[in-house]
């Protein structure tokens, strides 16, 4: 893939969720059809993933388009919580939200299986938004069902639960669904090394982990 796959732009959403502060009951007895309903009328829009600073691919000692280090170093293999699956990912903040991602995606939109996600690989062959998994700063979540290039693969309930999820995460990751070629399994890590809306995220989701109530899992009123 090259940069003529990706989106031109972005826009930035400072939608930003704030959990802690209301109510809650299991997420799946949330009615998909009124959420189905509401996303007729959703016009909020998603930053597209970042583009590659050169345009090109990933190389070993390189950067990955959302400009972090092409690395074999500092990865770990983590289990997703309340799934049968694990993924490998730069460990310490960019993890544990993407991990988040993972079990909001699991719980919300379409169950995960125990080899249904990829993350990290060698950088040989990644072009454009794929160098992100050089970084272990993406993940495919479900990729065999969600193929690059593939459209209408979610339903639109599912697709409005992909938006708020990355709403959550207030332009810190961002989803390949809006890629000029779709990848709707795609989500990385959009801000760039030192970025502190990272560690503020994932201190926030450390936070949820912790609490009762909230966190992946629970569906809560007012969102």
């Amino acid at each position: 893939m090259n940069t003529s796959d990706r989106a031109g732009s972005r826009d930035e959403d400072p939608g930003d969720t704030a959990e802690g502060t209301r109510g809650a009951l299991p997420r799946r007895s949330f009615l998909l059809a009124g959420l189905a309903g509401a996303t007729a009328g959703f016009t909020a829009s998603l930053p597209a993933p970042a583009a590659a600073a050169d345009g090109g691919s990933a190389t070993p000692g390189g950067r990955s388009a959302n400009g972090w280090p092409v690395t074999g170093t500092g990865i770990t293999t983590l289990p997703v919580p309340g799934t049968p699956a694990s993924v490998a990912l730069r460990e310490g903040d960019v993890s544990m939200v993407l991990v988040h991602v993972i079990r909001r995606f699991h719980y919300e939109v379409e169950e995960v299986g125990p080899r249904e996600l990829a993350g990290h690989r060698p950088a040989a062959g990644l072009t454009g938004h794929t160098t992100n998994y050089a970084s272990g700063t993406a993940v495919a979540v479900r990729p065999d069902a969600y193929p690059l290039g593939a459209t209408g693969v979610l339903f639109p309930h599912q697709e409005a639960v992909v938006r708020d999820i990355v709403r959550e995460c207030g332009g810190v990751v961002a989803w390949g669904g809006r890629l000029r070629r779709p990848h709707a399994a795609h989500f990385q890590i959009d801000v760039r090394p030192g970025d502190p809306r990272l560690r503020r995220l994932a201190d926030r989701i450390r936070g949820w982990t912790q609490a009762p109530g909230l966190g992946a899992g629970v569906f809560l009123l007012g969102a």
